[in-house]
């Protein structure tokens, strides 16, 4: 599956600036897939070292954590060598080894020319545990595919195209073709496992299978976590989120069976692992962005694959909706919107939200991006209906515009300053100078 953070790993390994990469990233996003296929296509030479596999390899970084040692004693261990400018050594699964994160930092200062990159799900929390090299390593983030890397995968190079280009008008068999194919990522999801089996049996029911043992695996994992949080509080809030996509939520709604601290510490806990993104509310003006103090919030899970297998929509019908905006409440759409805002550009998420006793209005997201603070609904593309925009843009007149994504054809009303994007173009509108 090519993945577009491919390109990113292409410009750090000829960059005159390069530092060890930490990528990170929820458990079976692919993170030891892509990087063991760039290491494989992009290098001479290829060392893998997996501290959860293998344990040998966490005793050669107990000593000290010189770094010509370590390289000496990996290479008596895997029986390759490392060639700095030839080799990507890759460290996996490195929460298991606190000290090879520590040893990062000599590495970049004793050996810089040698490229080094570093994975591991859970990071957060040994991060937090270690002496950090703080300035001395370099990060990135790995999500499930997106819309346009599901597309990569099944091999469609007519949406490929559609998807790379500028957002416009599209003619009505090319809008309707698009829907179609995005109406089968919603159910399908972009968990690489669930994607591989869909691209090879063409069946939904068995990808949703394969959601059904993520999940398991996911919260088998919830032990790991912390000895200090309870698996079934986490297992009873993963799901309440996944259910609450799209609405303001409290801390007490998630679950009746815990207290309000036991709600609030696993929430953290879920947000640390990466499985789920909490979104604030915010006061859009001025960078940067920072969110408003209030025990309210939104969030959106880890993929639409598994809030589909969380929520159980693929029993019901929701399948068979034509409107996109309308499955499941319009909780799916807006899922999908975030989750594309957050895996293009690592934006951070926030909405607004706007309380008063005359009226209320809410805003699905707000987003940064360079010198612009865009407000972003995820609605049907019915410009009557946009209160909480108009009022948005009403409030905050330096905005230029507002985006709609909708199921609807693209549009524009310059005189409202609304842009109407059909839901299939979030990666092309964020990628082009439409949204720049």
């Amino acid at each position: 599956m090519k993945r577009v953070i491919e390109g990113m790993f292409s410009e750090w390994k000829i960059s005159p600036r390069r530092k060890p990469l930490i990528v990170r990233g929820a458990r079976q996003v692919g993170k030891t897939f892509t990087i063991t296929g760039f290491g494989r296509s992009d290098f001479k030479n290829f060392v893998a070292v997996d501290f959860e596999r293998d344990s040998k390899f966490i005793k050669i970084f107990e000593n000290d954590l010189n770094p010509v040692r370590i390289i000496n004693d990996i290479e008596l261990a895997t029986g390759k060598r490392i060639i700095s400018g030839e080799t990507l050594l890759f460290f996996d699964e490195i929460q298991e080894c606190p000290k090879a994160i520590m040893s990062l930092r000599y590495f970049f200062e004793e050996l810089p020319e040698l490229h080094i990159i570093a994975a591991g799900s859970l990071l957060e929390f040994a991060l937090g545990e270690i002496s950090f090299p703080v300035g001395r390593v370099q990060f990135a983030e790995i999500y499930p595919l997106n819309f346009l890397e599901f597309q990569m995968a099944l091999g469609n190079e007519k949406a490929i195209g559609y998807l790379t280009g500028t957002p416009g008008l599209l003619s009505e068999s090319s809008h309707e073709f698009l829907l179609r194919q995005l109406k089968d990522y919603f159910f399908v999801g972009g968990m690489p496992e669930a994607v591989k089996t869909f691209s090879e049996s063409k069946s939904i029911n068995r990808a949703i299978e394969v959601q059904g043992e993520i999940c398991n695996s996911l919260k088998q994992d919830f032990s790991k976590y912390n000895p200090h949080v309870d698996k079934n509080c986490l297992t009873d809030v993963f799901t309440s989120i996944a259910k609450n996509v799209g609405k303001q939520t409290k801390y007490a709604s998630l679950s009746e069976d815990f207290t309000n601290p036991t709600l609030k510490k696993a929430y953290q806990t879920l947000v640390q692992a990466k499985l789920v993104c909490k979104i604030n509310s915010v006061y859009p003006q001025g960078f940067p962005l920072t969110p408003l103090s209030s025990k309210v919030f939104k969030s959106t899970v880890l993929d639409i694959g598994i809030m589909n297998y969380l929520c159980g929509i693929y029993k019901t019908d929701e399948y068979f909706n034509n409107d996109l905006i309308g499955i499941y409440r319009g909780a799916m759409a807006e899922q999908f919107v975030g989750q594309e805002l957050a895996s293009i550009n690592n934006y951070q998420l926030f909405y607004w939200s706007r309380q008063s006793k005359s009226s209320t209005a809410e805003v699905d997201y707000v987003i940064a991006v360079n010198d612009r603070i865009i407000p972003v609904e995820v609605k049907s593309a019915k410009a009557g209906s946009l209160r909480s925009m108009h009022q948005y843009l009403k409030e905050y007149s330096e905005c230029s515009v507002g985006y709609v994504f909708s199921s609807n054809k693209f549009s524009e009303l310059p005189e409202q300053k609304l842009r109407f994007i059909p839901l299939y173009f979030v990666y092309s509108a964020c990628k082009s100078r439409i949204m720049q």
